[in-house]
């Protein structure tokens, strides 16, 4: 009757196990139906000047439909008729609602905000740019990562030695176990059996990759293929192609640090740079402005504003000539930064990029902006432009290496010379001419507002626009291989520990043995374990800050 209460007992617990992963697993797959769920399922087509209610499916492209507060967008347009803002977060993982007016582009799931309009639909059915992510995300979820093989490889010679140990288990318990043993040899066989099962170490890498995928499109990072967010992982030099990539990605001021003993405050420091940088167009300038704008700060007048090559900007105010740029432009202009240089270090030290504020020939303070550099890459500009222009927006973006005045036949080629120094390369780009180059590298980041080909020819691609989106997508595939490695490290140490206290290893000692129950009851729990700490990336946020407040959030 024993035998009968085993069996059953651990086909119940393998069942039980099973169920509870089954679960787990589910959850790792919400991402794709929080997506598709997003899409309303009718729409309200103006047609002969009658507003009728249709099925979402039934939209045809050239269809007048209206939108009224409150309502989601059901396929992707053109607003032709009023006004209104737009929640994109779906979208974008961008918080902020967007404006939306004539000709402005509006995307199937979207939420209206305040008022009510009419577009034209230009892209319906699988053609939206939400059924696009949902299969985007779909097939990276089903993709294989290369580190994948490695569990494979191991499954394929652990099966067969689990075999042979269960083998030998029985014939040592039968031949030198204590009576009944033959009982004894059953039993512990099955319980080598049932605890090998490498159920864990397959579950390993594929929940980590579907529950991350799923996270980043709700952030705005689509990764194409599972293969990408392992690469990107390894990735040590970041191109950036400057047209429509640096020149229009928004960084972050971090830090605004006033000088020892001086008359004026963060606040005064942050205004004046930023009544300097309006007339600036790079990185640099935009991300001053928009901060001085998020603290309400009242911009004192400029009266002029001249840009100095690869060291800054020259600007006049009503108190004086303002000056605002790296070490070199005040060592140029005899201002005396000695007292701020040690803090400077330390926020180069982190990763950021450091200009100086002078006013009248007298050093006020530093202010410092997020680069990639933090994360231990190395960043490099590719443009075609003047070598001089080039070098004046790599100032602004604490970008280190120049690649100017190349053709764009030519990118493909440089990106390959970087590979060819052992360089690990992401490409991040936005235009056709990008298309060869995103292609070429390890891993092509496409920005979201480019062009259809890039995005095509990109692994990844960053929805919002944002360059801070190149930094969460690399703290993503660093934060799901480390995740990965350790579900294979807890899976297949788990079965090394595990395996000889259930051949006996034990019983001679202490008279411990492990029975085919409690191995089925372990084996359960190895394998929802591992799905539990995929999981744990639904809730994983960059410190960049790209990434507003996604759908689950």
């Amino acid at each position: 009757m024993r035998y009968y209460d085993v069996s059953a007992v651990v086909i119940t617990l393998v069942v039980l196990g099973r169920w509870l992963e089954a679960r787990a697993r589910g959850r790792t797959s919400e991402a794709i139906r929080r997506l598709v769920s997003l899409a309303p399922r009718t729409a309200r087509v103006v047609r002969d000047g009658v507003e009728v209610d249709v099925p979402t499916a039934d939209v045809q492209v050239g269809d007048f439909v209206r939108i009224r507060p409150g309502e989601r967008v059901p396929v992707d347009g053109v607003v032709s008729e009023g006004a209104s803002t737009i929640d994109e977060s779906m979208l974008t993982g961008e918080s902020l609602p967007v404006d939306k007016r004539l000709d402005s582009k509006v995307f199937a799931g979207t939420v209206n905000r305040t008022g009510s309009f009419i577009f034209r639909a230009a892209r319906v059915g699988s053609e939206t740019t939400l059924a696009r992510i949902v299969k985007l995300v779909a097939d990276a979820q089903g993709s294989r990562a290369p580190i994948q093989r490695l569990a494979d490889r191991v499954a394929a010679i652990f099966v067969p030695i689990v075999l042979a140990i269960a083998g030998l288990t029985f014939l040592g318990w039968w031949i030198f176990g204590p009576a009944p043993s033959a009982l004894y040899a059953l039993t512990s066989a099955v319980a080598v059996l049932v605890i090998a099962c490498p159920c864990a170490m397959g579950l390993a890498t594929p929940t980590a990759i579907m529950v991350a995928t799923g996270r980043g499109a709700e952030l705005g990072i689509l990764v194409k293929n599972a293969r990408a967010l392992e690469l990107l992982d390894r990735v040590n030099t970041v191109v950036f192609d400057k047209t429509g990539t640096l020149t229009i990605g928004r960084l972050v001021v971090t830090d605004v640090i006033a000088a020892d003993g001086g008359e004026i405050g963060d606040g005064e420091i942050l205004a004046l740079a930023a009544a300097a940088e309006q007339g600036s167009e790079h990185p640099l300038g935009e991300a001053i402005v928009a901060r001085a704008k998020e603290r309400g700060l009242a911009l004192p007048p400029i009266g002029e504003f001249t840009t100095v090559p690869g060291q800054g900007i020259d600007a006049m105010a009503t108190d004086g000539r303002v000056l605002l740029g790296n070490r070199a432009l005040m060592d140029a202009r005899g201002v005396d930064v000695e007292a701020l240089a040690p803090r400077a270090r330390r926020l180069a030290a982190d990763g950021k990029t450091v200009v100086y504020l002078a006013l009248g020939g007298r050093a006020l303070g530093v202010i410092a902006v997020a680069a990639l550099t933090q994360r231990g890459l190395d960043v490099a500009m590719l443009t075609g432009d003047a070598r001089l222009t080039a070098e004046a927006i790599a100032v602004g973006a604490g970008v280190t290496r120049v690649l100017a005045e190349v053709l764009p036949e030519d990118k493909t080629r440089e990106i390959a010379k970087l590979q060819g120094e052992g360089r690990r390369v992401a490409m991040v780009g936005d235009g056709i001419n990008d298309a060869p180059a995103l292609a070429r590298a390890d891993v092509g980041i496409a920005m979201g507002s480019g062009t259809d080909v890039a995005i095509e020819a990109a692994d990844v691609t960053l929805v919002r626009g944002d360059l801070r989106g190149v930094v969460a997508a690399v703290d993503l595939s660093r934060r799901t291989i480390r995740i990965i490695k350790e579900n294979l490290v807890w899976a297949f140490g788990y079965n090394v520990v595990l395996i000889p206290v259930a051949a006996g290893a034990l019983y001679p000692i202490w008279g411990v043995l492990l029975s085919p129950i409690l191995a089925g009851a372990a084996m359960a729990f190895s394998s929802v374990s591992v799905v539990m700490n995929s999981l744990r990336l639904k809730k994983w946020r960059s410190e960049a800050g790209a990434g507003g407040r996604g759908p689950s959030s």
